[in-house]
């Protein structure tokens, strides 16, 4: 080595800078560091791109329970187990619940027994008529359809109590599935509906709250209806539901069933009208008059005969209704075509009844 560059190895010692080995940066090293993504205060630290989160929040697990034995439940546990699960929180788990009952009812044997009678039944099905969901009012309906029509009219005054909640809730669409109940039951036990007790006129009065219709008519006013009935879409079709779903009502509780006719002797014998004919048909025919008996409570009283049911029509809700038929017919469409078959029952249904008064 010459002396030149001798001289230029020692003047680069003066200037170097003694750093520890360890401490020494390469330019790759360097360049790693500054691309190193730098953490913030209060951030977490980013997750792996195959990271898996084990952890969960929950404020309630529920785990079905369940056994392990070498035999399968019968039928009825599994029925049972199911009615209890009416009761659960989750809405599928309702609406699965009465789907699975209303299959076991169904695909029973023909004249065989339920899994559970009606009246173990019933408790469990009737809250859920005044249910938020409406899937599970719909199967719900299918249910009862399924159910024996000689049970269930063992317990019609039972299921008219959450009927007439449901039709005056504030929900429509509850009220809306309450006129389809009344209208199954309706034409499964409709003389048994109208005659038991607050099965007439409590219902009436549900039905005059649900329409809008006052119970008293204001002298000279034109329409007695707070609502306009010639509504178009949902509300007509709403509309219409309920006033046919009244005139089966009226038709059950005011037109005489299977009028029978005369015997081929009755023109052999004219005074067969008036020694049979006339004859009361309750055992006690002056019940109405209540002579001795404590006050009556008049919407929960049975009225069990037509003649009955006639009279306190007329006194309380004719004319009343007469008033919104007459002013839903003035409307047109679909509603008014339905306010003149409801007007129709009614004239047939009190056909005679002034006649029978008067004499």
């Amino acid at each position: 080595m010459g002396s030149s560059a001798k001289k230029k190895k020692d003047k680069k010692k003066d200037f170097q800078v003694l750093v520890p080995k360890q401490f020494l940066l390469t330019t790759q090293s360097l360049i790693a560091f500054l691309q190193k993504p730098k953490l913030k205060v209060g951030k977490a630290r980013p997750k792996a791109s195959n990271f898996t989160d084990t952890s969960f929040k929950s404020k309630a697990i529920v785990v079905n329970q369940q056994s392990l034995t070498p035999a399968a439940p019968s039928l009825s546990s599994q029925f049972s187990h199911h009615l209890s699960l009416l009761t659960s929180r989750s809405d599928s788990q309702r609406r699965d619940s009465l789907s699975y009952l209303t299959t076991a009812v169904a695909a029973r044997p023909v004249n065989a027994p339920l899994q559970q009678p009606v009246s173990v039944i019933l408790p469990s099905l009737l809250p859920l008529l005044l249910d938020g969901n409406n899937n599970v009012r719909t199967q719900l309906l299918k249910l009862l359809r399924s159910l024996p029509p000689r049970d269930v009219e063992d317990h019609v005054s039972q299921l008219l109590l959450y009927i007439r909640a449901g039709m005056t809730h504030l929900a429509a669409d509850i009220r809306s599935s309450s006129i389809d109940v009344l209208g199954w039951l309706l034409e499964l036990a409709g003389p048994e509906l109208v005659s038991c007790a607050g099965g007439w006129m409590k219902t009436l009065k549900c039905f005059l709250a649900m329409l809008g219709w006052p119970n008293e008519v204001t002298a000279g006013a034109w329409s007695t209806s707070k609502a306009s009935f010639g509504k178009g879409g949902s509300e007509g079709k709403i509309m219409v539901k309920n006033l046919n779903t009244l005139a089966s009502f009226l038709r059950a509780g005011l037109v005489p069933v299977n009028e029978s006719q005369d015997p081929p002797f009755v023109s052999k014998f004219p005074l067969w009208h008036v020694q049979h004919q006339l004859l009361p048909k309750v055992s006690n025919c002056y019940a109405h008059l209540n002579l001795f008996g404590p006050p009556r409570d008049e919407e929960s009283e049975i009225y069990e005969d037509r003649e009955a049911r006639q009279r306190i029509f007329h006194v309380r809700f004719q004319c009343a209704i007469e008033a919104a038929l007459e002013a839903a017919k003035r409307e047109g469409g679909e509603v008014g075509r339905a306010a003149a078959a409801v007007k129709k029952t009614l004239v047939e249904g009190m056909d005679g009844f002034e006649q029978e008064e008067d004499f």
